[in-house]
Formats: structure tokens, sequence, C-alpha cells
């Protein structure tokens, strides 16, 4: 429709030059008008309804979509006003994620927010004309989501998740001297954590530590991963990965009574059980998704927003860990560090967690 009365105003304005005998310069008009209309995307008529495709009840991904609701409502975009949001998890299974996907496109959703690889991998898949803005994806190139970063060229743009992982091995180094074999575990059915534990992979044995790899595909599988290395290993390390971080209690359940040590991605699974990780803001990632959103209700062309990243990153220590470990924090770490105390799992929850 706005495309239609783009053109509807540049004919009156040629009719209306042409009676005053200046008809050259209408058809000039007409011809930018109509320029204008095919070079640069119309802003979205309000409301606008998004979608939120979220693989699941990660602290990651939920700190991610926090921040994309929060920048859009800074931006002038609020939920039930000039804006409908359906959200949607997927509770960490592919078949929710081609539901969910599939339904967004029947429903016709002027913009989806995919949070996680598998989710915009899946959300890709079933439409090539909806705004796809992603966020938490590692490597988009990689995944096969965009053709460049700096010029994603389809439907698909947004902000990577790329953690640090050449200083969280650092750090592992310097709060374990003594370590000399690291196991990396990841879910075997993510780009993502792929791509993560083969640079944590380099980084480790460039830093003189021997490493093995370990995956699981399920939930089922993730005590069984883990206990296979214990006795193996002087240390963990687990990167970003969606799986094992929606199941940290799984592990610390192995790794504490074994009294190994557990690296990880980001703050949220530090909080769960692991020792330390060197995190990027998962929040202000979401907020960068979220001003990305609202600059194509504006009107910008998704296939020409470069894909953003963070450079801010924080230093996390899981104090309970460090005393059940007995390790002790080299100052220049522990002046920097945030050290926290998570609160004690209720019994009961941890139990229906694991169910």
């Amino acid at each position: 429709m706005k495309r239609l009365s783009i053109f509807a105003s540049a004919a009156v304005l040629a009719f209306s030059f042409a009676l005053t005998g200046c008809a050259d310069k209408a058809e000039n008009i007409s011809e930018s008008v109509e320029q204008t209309a095919q070079g640069s995307p119309d802003a979205m008529e309000l409301p606008v309804d998004i979608g939120i495709i979220q693989l699941a009840d990660f602290p990651a991904l939920e700190s991610s979509r926090e921040g994309f609701v929060a920048a859009l409502a800074e931006a002038g975009y609020k939920e039930g006003e000039n804006i409908n949001i359906e959200f949607q998890n997927a509770q960490n299974y592919s078949d929710n994620l081609d539901i969910i996907a599939q339904k967004f496109v029947t429903d016709r959703k002027d913009i989806v927010f995919a949070i996680s690889t598998p989710a915009a991998q899946t959300m890709a898949e079933e439409t090539k004309d909806i705004p796809i803005i992603f966020a938490a994806v590692t490597d988009p190139v990689k995944s096969g989501l965009v053709t460049t970063n700096e010029a994603p060229g389809g439907n698909l743009s947004g902000v990577s998740d790329l953690t640090p992982v050449k200083e969280q091995i650092d750090l592992l180094k310097k709060l374990l001297p003594d370590a000399h074999k690291v196991s990396i575990l990841y879910c075997s059915g993510e780009d993502n954590s792929r791509i993560q534990a083969e640079t944590a992979k380099s980084a480790a044995e460039a830093a003189g530590l021997s490493t093995d790899i370990k995956t699981a595909s399920t939930e089922n599988d993730i005590k069984a991963v883990v206990q296979s290395v214990v006795g193996a290993c002087d240390a963990i390390y687990i990167p970003t990965d969606n799986l094992f971080s929606s199941n940290m209690s799984a592990v610390k359940e192995i790794t504490d009574p074994a009294d190994i040590p557990v690296i990880v991605g980001e703050g949220g699974m530090v909080e769960n059980g692991g020792l330390a990780s060197v995190t990027i803001d998962y929040n202000e990632l979401g907020r960068l998704a979220g001003n990305m959103a609202a600059q194509v209700i504006e009107g910008a062309d998704i296939s020409s927003m470069p894909v953003g990243y963070t450079n801010n990153k924080k230093l996390i220590i899981n104090d309970d860990e460090v005393s059940k470990l007995g390790i002790t924090v080299p100052e220049d770490i522990a002046s920097t560090a945030e050290m926290i105390t998570p609160e004690p799992q209720d019994t009961d929850d941890a139990a229906e967690e694991n169910t």
C-alpha cells in the first residue's frame, strides 16, 4: 500500500506540472520517486508483528532477548502499543524449532529475532523474505547465514557472540598452572560449539596443553560424557554451548566430587557451577540486535547491514568453586574479576531440571 501511494503521488505531481507547462519537471520527479521506491525498503506499517524464536532456557539467550526488547522500547517501539511480540521457546528441541519457524512464516511476521545459531539456521530455511535478525551466533559466515559479515547479502543479519576463547584458555593456565591436559566438551549438533571447540583446541595446544574432545548429542548423554573424562584430564573447557549450558547442574554433579575445575564460555555457566570465564555481555548483544530491528522497521535494508560484535568483556569467577577446589587466585586476576557466590539451588528444582 505504501508503494502504491508513492506512485499515486508521483502521478498527481506529474499531472499538476503538465497543466502549468512543466511536464519535463514532472517526468523527472516521477523518475526520482520510482527510483526511491525501488531502491529503498519502505518503513513498515505500525503495529509491526515481531516473532522471537529462542532455542532454550539458557541465561545468555534470555539476556539477549531482554536486551532486544529493551532496545526496541528505547527506540520508541513498545509491546502492545506499536509493535506486537510473539515469543516462542523451543526448549532445546530441533523439531520445535521447525514448528515455530513454520508458524512465523504462516503468520507473516514482519521481523523475526532468532536467538542462537540453530534458531537462525532453522528460520533461514523457512523464509527468504522475512527480515531475520539473529543473536548468539558465533560465526555467521561458517554457519551459512550470511555471505560476509560486512555485506550479509540476504534477509539475515544480526550480532555475533564470538567469545574470547584464547583469553579463556589463558585464564585456565593462570588459575591452574599445574594443568597439563584439558578435555573440551560440547554438543555435536551445534555448529557454534564446534567452531569454538576447534579454536580452544588450537589455543590450548599452543599454550602447551594436551587436549581431547568429547561430544554429547542430547541431555541424556551429559553425565556419561563428563564421567568419561574423570581421571583423564586436569581441567574441562566448555564453550558457549546451549546443551551444556542448560545442564550445568548435571556437569557439576560429577565434576565437584572429582575436584575437576571447569572453565566455561559465558557468565551464566559460571553462576550455574563453572569455575570461571572471560565473557561478553549478552544483554548488550540483544540491545545491538534491537537497534538493528528498529532500523529495519524504519526502512533499512537488512541485506546491507553489517554483522555486529562487542569488545566489552568481563572476568567472572565462582568463589564457591574456588573454595571447593582449593584454588589460589593470583592477585592480578582477583583485583579485576567479578567474584560471584551463586545462590544455593533448591534440591527439588534441581531434580526437576534433570528429569
